[in-house]
């Protein structure tokens, strides 16, 4: 019987993995056809569909797939579906300040999904701008740490024309003005290649450190958000210490 439940559990862990792994290729999906409707389908023409493939393939998604989303978003050539970018803005357990950005076909339906998992986890949804203001609009260039060393990739940063640059252990994340993201993006592909990842985002003026039921409370709140197909990115002003994250599991 142990043998046994270990198979299920094996079986469900990995039906679980496999659920989540299709949830983020559509989601891949339709911000490469979105920025091949927004731009022209050629990615060397069009720096954020590079952008989402390229995004694609450091998850792995199979070519013909990418192919797909790139012909859906082609004129002429695609489905007629037409997608919205739409921001949310609201507060978390513990006062975090959240950040919801979607791509949808149908407002109502996205307002309503985000709505009810803000007011079933403990948070409150608020207006347009009613957060945006606690963040600063940036650009985000991501390489894994095996791409150089820190002061080489700082170097090379600088002479872009990046704002900042923050290196770990396992990437190197460095930060643009929304003007210059695709400038600075093409320096460093010539010297470093293709980066992991190249967009815009929110960039926290300061961050809070909410409680452990709160952190709770808050994780749930993601994982609800991130589970639904018209959420693309969840970016908060809080910290969570490795020490809580662990005990949270």
């Amino acid at each position: 019987m142990a043998g046994h439940s270990q198979f299920k559990n094996i079986m469900h862990r990995k039906g679980a993995q496999d659920v989540k792994r299709s949830k983020l290729f559509n989601k891949l999906a339709r911000e490469i056809t979105v920025a091949a409707k927004a731009g022209l389908p050629d990615p060397n023409h069009n720096p954020r569909l590079r952008a989402a493939i390229q995004a694609a393939r450091v998850q792995n998604m199979p070519r013909d797939r990418i192919d797909r989303a790139i012909k859906q978003g082609t004129p002429g050539a695609g489905d007629d579906t037409n997608y919205d970018e739409v921001r949310y803005e609201g507060y978390g357990p513990g006062g975090v300040a959240l950040i919801v950005e979607a791509l949808t076909d149908n407002r109502n339906r996205t307002a309503s999904e985000v709505r009810s998992a803000f007011s079933k986890h403990g948070g409150t949804l608020g207006e347009t701008n009613s957060v945006s203001f606690m963040f600063n609009r940036i650009g985000l260039i991501t390489y894994p740490a095996s791409v150089a060393d820190a002061d080489t990739v700082l170097e090379a940063a600088i002479e872009a024309g990046a704002d900042d640059v923050s290196s770990d252990e396992e990437s190197h994340s460095i930060i643009t003005g929304i003007d210059s993201l695709g400038e600075v993006r093409d320096a460093l592909e010539a010297k470093f290649g293709a980066p992991e990842g190249a967009k815009l985002t929110w960039q926290p003026l300061n961050t809070v450190a909410p409680s452990e039921d709160a952190a709770q409370s808050l994780l749930k709140l993601l994982d609800v958000l991130d589970d639904s197909d018209d959420v693309q990115n969840v970016i908060g002003n809080f910290e969570l210490s490795p020490e809580l994250l662990e005990k949270l599991g």
